[in-house]
């Protein structure tokens, strides 16, 4: 959380985690291309030399107020690719929220896994306890056949019992109540510590 005085904002920052092709930049294109260009700022992809992957993605989003100054939110992507460890880091400097977008395909179960270990690895050398952090999972694809059911994801990828959404984010199933769940759990972490 970053405080502007001089504007009265509160800069929030969410961060979008998950294995590659997982459907993060999916969720913030479509939550980019329905929103009103009057309150969300522009998409930006930063690519790779080899032109494989988007770095992260950034997206403002202006809702209601927090004691009196105005939230901005400020949605961002990881790379999913292993070899990207360090740029995933720094983008989690500052994090205020995350969504774990798992890939619900079976043959995924291990990327998904390895990937929340990472996620929580990442948030503890920043002195962060995934336990109590505000985080939610989204299980996407959830259209194509050879996916997992709920019960085997919750059971492997949800020990911590945050909450969940189902999704196509392609469509753009799930994609706006896994937002609305992680805005609401950063804005009432936000509201204790001002």
């Amino acid at each position: 959380m970053f405080i502007n005085w001089a504007l009265q904002e509160i800069n929030l920052k969410i961060v979008y985690y998950g294995p590659g092709m997982s459907g993060k930049t999916t969720n913030l294109e479509y939550i980019h291309s329905k929103l009103d260009s009057s309150v969300a700022g522009d998409l930006v992809s930063l690519k790779t030399k080899e032109d494989r992957t988007i770095f992260f993605d950034f997206l403002q989003l202006d809702v209601g107020r927090i004691k009196g100054k105005r939230p901005k939110f400020n949605l961002y992507t990881v790379p999913g690719q292993v070899f990207y460890a360090s740029s995933r880091k720094i983008i989690l400097k500052g994090v205020d929220g995350i969504v774990f977008v798992a890939d619900s395909q079976k043959d995924r179960m291990d990327s998904n896994i390895e990937t929340l270990l990472d996620l929580e690895n990442n948030l503890s050398e920043e002195g962060m306890d995934i336990k109590v952090f505000p985080w939610v999972i989204q299980y996407n694809k959830r259209d194509l056949t050879g996916i997992e059911s709920i019960d085997i994801l919750q059971g492997e990828l949800n020990r911590y019992k945050v909450p969940y959404f189902e999704s196509v984010a392609v469509n753009g199933d799930g994609v706006f109540n896994t937002l609305k769940a992680i805005i609401n759990s950063v804005i009432l972490k936000a509201q204790k510590e001002l």
